[in-house]
C-alpha cells in the first residue's frame, strides 16, 4: 500500500506501507466492538448507592399491619418507598471490562489505519520534533503541513512534544504503543512518523 509521505512545507512523496496492516478490508462491527472494548475498559468504579440495610430509616414499622385500608408496610427504608434503598445497588467494585482476543485487537487497528489510508486521512513524515516546548510552535507546524485537527504518532514522545500539545484541544501527540483505537477514530487526520509506522507493522502483524 503506498501512503503519502509530507514534510513541514507539505507533499513530498510516497512511501509503501505493509498490505496486511494498511491495505486491509474495513470491518465495521470488530472497529465498533473494539472502540466499545477500549472505552468500557478505561471506566473506573466510582458510583456509589445504598440498598435498604443502609439508607438512614427508622426500622419502626409505620402503620399496622391491618385495618387501615393501605398497603402493608414493613420499614420505610423499602425500595417503593421515596428515600429508601435501591433494590440493585451500583457500587465501587463493579467490573465494566470487555475482553477482545489479541488476534481480533490487531485485525481491527489494522482495519482502522486502512481504512484512514483509503480515506487519504493518514499521512506518514520522516520525524516529527520541535526544538523546544511551545504551544506556539506545534500549531504553526501543524498549520503549515495542512492539518487542523491531527493525531500525531511518533516513535518516541519527547517532552518538547507532550508539554507543547497539552492545551491545543485538535492536536494529539502519541507514542505507537500507546495507539489506540478511539484516538485513531477520533481525529479527522492521522500523520506517522516513519519509525513508528515500522513499529505499528511490527506490532501488528
Amino acid at each position: 500500500m503506498e501512503l503519502k509521505l509530507i514534510n513541514d512545507q507539505g507533499a513530498a512523496g510516497t512511501v509503501a506501507g505493509k498490505d496486511e496492516v494498511f491495505a486491509r478490508e474495513f470491518n465495521e462491527a470488530l472497529v465498533h466492538q473494539l472502540v466499545v472494548a477500549f472505552a468500557a475498559n478505561a471506566r473506573i468504579g466510582s458510583r456509589k448507592q445504598k440498598d435498604r440495610g443502609e439508607v438512614r430509616h427508622s426500622t419502626r414499622k409505620p402503620w399496622r399491619q391491618k385495618g387501615t385500608g393501605r398497603a402493608r408496610a414493613g420499614m420505610t427504608s423499602s425500595p417503593l418507598w421515596r428515600g429508601g434503598g435501591k433494590i440493585f445497588p451500583n457500587t465501587p467494585d463493579e467490573n465494566f471490562s470487555h475482553k477482545v482476543n489479541r488476534k481480533m485487537y490487531r485485525a481491527g487497528m489494522a482495519s482502522i489505519l486502512s481504512q484512514l489510508a483509503r480515506e487519504d486521512r493518514l499521512r506518514v513524515v520522516e520525524e516529527f520534533k520541535l526544538a523546544q516546548p511551545k504551544t506556539k510552535l506545534l500549531a504553526q507546524k501543524v498549520k503549515s503541513m495542512g492539518f487542523d485537527g491531527v493525531l500525531v504518532i511518533t516513535d518516541e514522545l519527547d517532552d518538547n512534544l507532550k508539554l507543547s500539545s497539552r492545551n491545543l484541544h485538535n492536536v494529539e501527540v502519541i507514542a505507537a504503543q500507546q495507539t489506540n483505537p478511539v484516538a485513531l477514530v477520533r481525529h479527522p487526520s492521522v500523520l506517522i512518523t516513519k519509525r513508528a509506522m515500522a513499529k505499528l507493522e511490527e506490532m501488528l502483524k
